[in-house]
C-alpha cells in the first residue's frame, strides 16, 4: 500500500509541482496516474520512491517512509523511469548483478518473458534500440516480483505487438500482494489493464476512484435529452458525453473522456467521487 498525506514538493520555492497530495493506493489494483503535462507524475513517483524528498507532508510504502532505505521495503519496490540508464553489459549479466537485491527474482521467468518481447537476454544493452532496452528492461523488473512496481510512461518507444505482449504480461503480474502504479499519457495502450484511475491537476488531487465506481456513477456515450450531462466534446463518431448514470445502466468506461470530464469540470466530478 502506498499512502501520501499532504504531500507538497516543489523545484523551486515560487512554485509547487505537488501541492497537498493526499492519497491511499490498495494492492491488489493497476492504479493510472493521469494528468497534464508538468502536473507532477514522474514527480510524485520518484517521491514514493525515496528518489527525492518532500518538501512538506508525508509518503509512506506500506507503512515506511522510503527515504530510510529500509531494506525490507526496497526488495519489494522497483521503478522503471521513463528515460534510463543502463550499463553496456548483457541483460543475462546486469541480472546476476543486480537480482540479488530482489529475492523472489526468477531468472526463468525473465527469459521468459525475453522470449515474448523477441529481445536476446545476451546482447549488449548498448548495442539496442531504445525500444529493445525498455523490453529488455521491463523483463527484469517483471521476473524480479516486486510487491510494488512504478512505471512511467512504460509503452513509449514500444512497437504495436510490444504493447499488445506488455499488456498481456502486466495482466498477469498483479494479484492480492502486489500492485502497479503506472503513470502515462498513452491512455489507449493500457486503457483496459487499469482498475484504479488517479487525476492530477494544479490543485492537488480531482479523483481517485476504481473504475468500477466509476462505471456505477457515470456512463459515456452519445446523451439523449433526459440525461444529466457533466461533460460533452465532438469526435469523430459525433458529440460524446459523460452523464449522470441514474439507473445503473451499462456503459463503456473512456479513460480519455473521463480525464478531459474532470480537467474541464473539477467541481462536479470531485462532488459526485466526494473527492476534497
Amino acid at each position: 500500500m502506498i499512502t501520501t498525506n499532504k504531500l507538497t514538493f516543489g523545484y523551486t520555492s515560487a512554485r509547487p509541482v505537488l501541492s497537498n497530495i493526499s492519497l491511499n493506493l490498495q494492492k491488489g489494483h493497476i492504479h493510472g496516474l493521469l494528468g497534464c503535462n508538468g502536473i507532477g507524475k514522474t514527480t510524485l513517483l520518484k517521491l514514493m520512491c525515496g528518489i527525492m524528498r518532500p518538501q512538506q507532508g508525508e509518503v509512506r510504502v506500506n507503512g515506511v517512509d522510503p527515504m530510510k532505505r529500509d531494506v525490507e521495503t526496497f526488495k519489494e519496490l522497483m521503478i522503471i523511469p521513463e528515460e534510463f540508464d543502463l550499463p553496456n553489459i548483457s541483460l543475462e549479466m546486469f541480472a546476476r548483478v543486480t537480482s540479488p537485491f530482489y529475492p523472489r527474482f526468477d531468472m526463468g521467468q525473465m527469459r521468459h518473458y525475453c522470449e515474448e518481447f523477441h529481445v536476446n537476454p545476451n546482447e549488449k544493452l548498448h548495442s539496442m534500440s531504445m525500444g529493445q532496452r525498455k523490453k529488455a528492461y521491463i523483463s527484469f523488473a517483471l521476473a524480479c516480483n516486486v510487491q510494488t512496481l512504478l512505471l512511467d510512461e512504460p509503452t513509449n518507444g514500444l512497437d504495436i505487438p510490444s504493447k499488445s505482449v506488455f499488456r498481456r504480461l502486466l495482466a498477469g503480474y498483479v494479484d492480492d500482494s502486489r500492485m502497479v502504479v503506472i503513470s502515462t499519457h498513452q491512455v489507449a495502450d493500457i486503457e483496459q489493464l487499469l482498475d484504479n484511475i488517479v487525476v492530477l491537476d494544479e490543485q492537488g488531487v480531482a479523483l481517485n476512484a476504481t473504475t468500477a465506481e466509476i462505471s456505477r456513477r457515470l456512463k459515456f456515450g452519445k446523451a439523449s435529452e433526459d440525461d444529466k450531462v457533466i461533460y460533452s466534446e465532438r469526435t469523430l463518431q459525433g458529440d460524446m458525453a459523460v452523464m449522470l448514470n441514474e439507473y445503473d445502466e451499462d456503459s463503456v468506461l473512456s479513460i480519455e473522456l473521463l480525464f478531459n470530464a474532470t480537467t474541464a469540470n473539477r467541481h462536479a466530478i470531485a462532488a459526485i467521487f466526494n473527492t476534497k
